[in-house]
């Protein structure tokens, strides 16, 4: 069977092609599937984030053994490849939101959401690519060449009842939802930021990696992170595309939009792009820091299943999220920011379904704990329900507002007016702001506020 993901990782899995629950074709893939044992963890009701889908519907066959039962069935049909595209397969993955979830808390680590784009893919190879798929998928691409024209026609739809109708009716996207609008202008990088009274840079360089989501849609927070870190005491860099890039004007990207929807194709070709920007600084073993959770992580993990060579391994142990960074730096290297406390009330924090899974939660408190005297609770939840482009589905969107009610958006309302409301997910801060009309912050504004500009 021709797969469009790398499953060599695959290769010595301690199962071995004798066990039974390997079906007769698929190769690596097929044991990527066969590795759950049945432990039933993602039908669990309580802490964590797995299974979102179970957790709304109390379905069995929404859960990811149900998935795998399905998969297994369809390669176990032998050479048929029409067999991704069979009814049973479409309806078992139907409400999957790629959380990454059963990767870090099921037992045998299934990463559905690796198979899922796999599905995708073989699917996509046999039906073509929808034209919605098209659309959410090449979100890079579009605000990449076509940012003005693409902000025109968010806001005209988002303004317009018989807009949004007609994109509900043609393109299957939610009328009732708005879709998030791209900023007036993209993310410059600052030619003045605050700096603390001390030598330049004393903590060496550092490079930002400013992915689609801010710098087209909210680069306020990457300009946030560019003034922390300066007043840390590092020189920013921003990552650019390498000067021999085919687009050298366009932001580079982690891919995460094309994995999510199938095409492999398109992510790989971002890989590449990454690859070759950061070519030398993999070599100086230069920190590269990222803001949005879902991306910088794909980069760390998913990078790996595009076939792109040793490279990636090395890039990936120099990749950090913000709090990540600097919660190494305090830890390891004696960082010490001059921060001051924050007024209002204990804030509310709700954590991406990525951090959770890579275990990122620890060095966010940690980072939080740098601010004198922050205090905040951390709400206990699944998965905010918005996924990417999940949430903005016709067909998903009382799914999606249901997995947001299970826990989130109730504890967003019943949050004090003034309580600062932290979400580093892009999408996560959508879909709080939709379903309580409160807006979220990502933690590198929150650090921007608290930081002593004040003469040392």
């Amino acid at each position: 069977m021709k797969t469009f993901l790398d499953w060599s990782a695959y290769d010595t899995y301690g199962i071995g092609d004798a066990y039974s629950g390997i079906p007769a074709t698929g190769g690596n893939y097929a044991k990527a599937v066969a590795v759950c044992m049945h432990s039933r963890d993602c039908r669990n009701t309580g802490k964590g984030v797995m299974c979102p889908s179970y957790r709304i519907t109390g379905d069995k066959d929404h859960s990811t053994e149900a998935r795998v039962a399905a998969f297994k069935a369809a390669l176990n049909d032998g050479t048929d490849a029409n067999a991704f595209a069979a009814p049973r397969l479409d309806a078992a993955m139907d409400l999957c939101v790629s959380c990454k979830a059963c990767k870090k808390e099921c037992p045998s680590a299934v990463d559905m959401t690796l198979i899922k784009t796999e599905y995708l893919a073989q699917r996509h190879e046999i039906k073509g690519v929808p034209r919605r798929t098209r659309l959410f998928g090449g979100v890079p691409e579009w605000t990449g060449r076509h940012r003005r024209l693409l902000r025109l026609a968010i806001m005209l739809r988002n303004r317009s009842r018989l807009l949004t109708k007609a994109a509900e009716k043609l393109l299957g996207i939610s009328a009732r939802r708005a879709i998030p609008e791209p900023a007036p202008r993209p993310y410059a990088e600052p030619s003045a930021v605050p700096t603390p009274a001390h030598a330049p840079a004393p903590r060496g360089e550092v490079i930002l990696f400013v992915d689609t989501f801010c710098h087209h849609f909210e680069p306020e927070v990457a300009e946030a992170a560019h003034a922390v870190l300066t007043h840390a005491g590092y020189s920013v860099r921003i990552a650019q595309p390498d000067p021999a890039d085919a687009e050298p004007d366009r932001p580079l990207c982690c891919g995460r939009t094309y994995l999510t929807t199938g095409m492999v194709e398109k992510a790989r070709g971002e890989g590449q792009r990454v690859l070759a920007a950061f070519r030398k600084e993999i070599a100086a073993q230069t920190p590269i820091i990222g803001l949005e959770p879902s991306c910088l992580l794909s980069l760390r993990d998913e990078l790996y299943s595009l076939g792109l060579g040793p490279e990636v391994g090395a890039l990936g142990k120099q990749l950090f999220l913000l709090e990540e960074f600097l919660a190494r730096e305090h830890q390891n290297k004696g960082l010490r920011m001059r921060l001051k406390p924050l007024p209002g009330p204990k804030a509310v924090l709700h954590g991406h379904c990525h951090q959770k899974a890579f275990g990122v939660m620890k060095a966010t408190r940690k980072v939080l704990g740098f601010i004198p005297g922050f205090s905040y609770d951390i709400v206990e939840t699944s998965c905010c329900g918005m996924a990417g482009s999940f949430g903005l589905e016709a067909e998903h969107y009382d799914a999606s507002m249901q997995m947001a009610e299970l826990a989130l958006l109730p504890a967003m309302r019943a949050a004090p007016q003034d309580a600062p409301l932290i979400a580093n997910g892009f999408s996560c801060r959508h879909q709080i702001e939709h379903g309580s009309g409160r807006k979220a912050r990502h933690i590198a504004l929150l650090l921007r506020d608290a930081l002593d500009l004040t003469p040392a």
